[in-house]
């Protein structure tokens, strides 16, 4: 709840975050660090990154970065359940209570840090009652007798790892051994080893949510997990050799006398020495798993999906913000084969037929998988941004039916060439006409959705009116010409279509642009 609650407040800050991501490892590390100290789920960055890297907008190296800053932000809810140890942990209850009173406020802000309020007095609640637990005699002396009898620390290590993969919560594992530590059912040396098996276990998580997903997802996965196994094994060494003495040195940071802090501790000292360390060891990796897992399941329609994937949807204002992206990419598909379609009736081309079905059978696929997307997106994000996310559902189907008419010009020239049928120059110069006008809608339609130009709005409703009095005046000019013998009545089915077509193509390039005012795309 907590971390849901600072996901809300702190999501458009997250954009900005990421958009600073740069090729400087030092900067993406520092991001992770932070982002992950705020949303207090080092899973839910990770599964972001793999998102951006496998939409192409970071390269894997930057994404490894920020992986392992966010090992080390990830580490502040061990810090803050610690604090359970101090007498003012019963205070901490009463967030709980203010939060969620302000939950029951009007102002998003105000719910938002009801929600955190309510999550941070939930924690200590829920620790004081977990302690409590093992803190029952016949609970501690069968904790005890277990653990004597597993008192080997690469052991101990497996079944933290195995533990956090179950659970999947690094932090929550961490919180448990902090809660056993602190009520003496296990020792300090036992629990170092338990929470240096839970740092490995976290990278489990994700290498689980990358099955089924791109190559390049997989290999961050991957990477992360060699990196975290590799350093945590260096560690496990030195517990093994050096228990006693680490146990001692840890000792020193007790607070009232209980060892809840010197575990949350270790897990800091551990990231912040050896995440670090790690960094120069990304490229020669990067080299290594490019070999190892081969980039051999290219499949094509896949292949046009650039901006979107599940992994976003743990940060609904980034995902948002990438799903725009990905509509962008559906208009210009869209765009690029309407061109493709009116140049092979205009200059009777013959090329460009594959290149006109595969667009097509892209436009399909992202129109699909945006509407997937919007569909699991819809419930997440706050009220304020569920009206965009509304009208993006009728931008892709406005697109995505002007891509269908784009694909009907090639059934229609195909259809003319077999009929040995072409237009007249009379004829062309009016379809040009139409084109030059619906070439100009297609350049205000994006910029007004991209960049939210309200004032264009008024020349592109005008041009979309012109549209309809030329497909009138065409109508009547091509009836005359049949009329007096300068042209062949047999065109007609194809010009006639051909200027609904054109018609319907401008009324939804019209839609898309009234679209960042009425979720319907409706101009009235």
């Amino acid at each position: 709840m907590m971390s849901g609650g600072l996901k809300k407040c702190i999501g458009r800050g997250m954009r900005r975050f990421f958009k600073k991501t740069e090729n400087s490892p030092l900067v993406s590390f520092g991001i992770g660090t932070v982002v992950t100290a705020g949303i207090q789920s080092s899973d839910a960055t990770n599964a972001m990154v793999i998102g951006f890297v496998n939409a192409g907008a970071m390269t894997l190296f930057q994404g490894l970065c920020i992986m392992l800053g966010a090992y080390v932000g990830t580490t502040i809810t061990g810090v803050l359940a610690s604090f359970s140890s101090l007498s003012i942990s019963l205070y901490l209850l009463l967030f709980a209570f203010v939060g969620v009173a302000m939950m029951f406020l009007k102002k998003e802000i105000l719910k938002n840090i009801g929600e955190i309020l309510t999550g941070l007095g939930l924690l200590f609640f829920g620790l004081a009652i977990m302690k409590a637990g093992f803190k029952q005699p016949d609970i501690v002396e069968g904790i005890k007798n277990l653990f004597e009898t597993i008192d080997f620390g690469p052991l101990l290590y497996l079944i933290g790892i195995a533990l956090t993969a179950l659970v999947q919560s690094s932090s929550a594992v961490t919180s448990i051994v902090i809660a056993m530590v602190g009520s003496s059912s296990i020792s300090l040396g036992s629990g170092l080893y338990i929470v240096l098996g839970a740092m490995v276990g976290t990278v489990v998580t994700t290498l689980l949510a990358t099955i089924g997903e791109p190559i390049k997802g997989k290999r961050a996965a991957s990477i992360a997990f060699v990196l975290r196994l590799f350093t945590t094994s260096i560690m496990l060494i030195f517990l093994c050799v050096f228990n006693d003495a680490i146990s001692n040195a840890m000792h020193v940071f007790a607070l009232g006398g209980s060892d809840e802090l010197p575990v949350a501790l270790f897990t800091v000292f551990f990231n912040i020495v050896f995440m670090p360390i790690c960094i120069p060891l990304l490229k020669p990796l990067i080299i290594l798993f490019e070999k190892l897992i081969k980039d051999n399941d290219k499949v094509k329609l896949d292949s046009c999906v650039h901006f979107i994937n599940d992994k976003l949807l743990t940060a609904p204002s980034i995902a948002e913000l990438q799903v725009k992206k990905e509509i962008l990419n559906m208009y210009d598909l869209a765009y690029r084969n309407y061109v493709n379609g009116i140049n092979k009736l205009l200059a009777n081309e013959t090329e460009n037929d594959n290149e006109i079905v595969d667009f097509e059978n892209q436009i399909d696929h992202l129109n699909n998988r945006i509407t997937e997307f919007l569909i699991k997106l819809s419930p997440r994000v706050n009220s304020k941004d569920e009206r965009r996310v509304g009208a993006f559902f009728h931008v892709i189907n406005d697109i995505e039916r002007i891509g269908d008419h784009a694909y009907n010009f090639l059934d229609m020239s195909k259809d003319m060439k077999n009929k040995d049928l072409a237009f007249s120059s009379v004829a062309l110069e009016e379809i040009k006409q139409f084109n030059d006008i619906i070439l100009e809608m297609f350049d205000l339609s994006r910029n007004i959705f991209n960049n939210k130009e309200e004032a264009l709005l008024v020349k592109l409703h005008e041009l979309e009116n012109l549209t309809d009095e030329l497909k009138v005046r065409f109508f009547t000019n091509h009836y005359d010409r049949i009329k007096s013998n300068n042209c062949v009545y047999e065109l007609s089915p194809f010009y006639s279509s051909l200027l609904v077509e054109l018609e319907r193509i401008a009324d939804h390039l019209n839609n898309i642009g009234y679209s960042i005012v009425n979720p319907v795309g409706d101009d009235r």
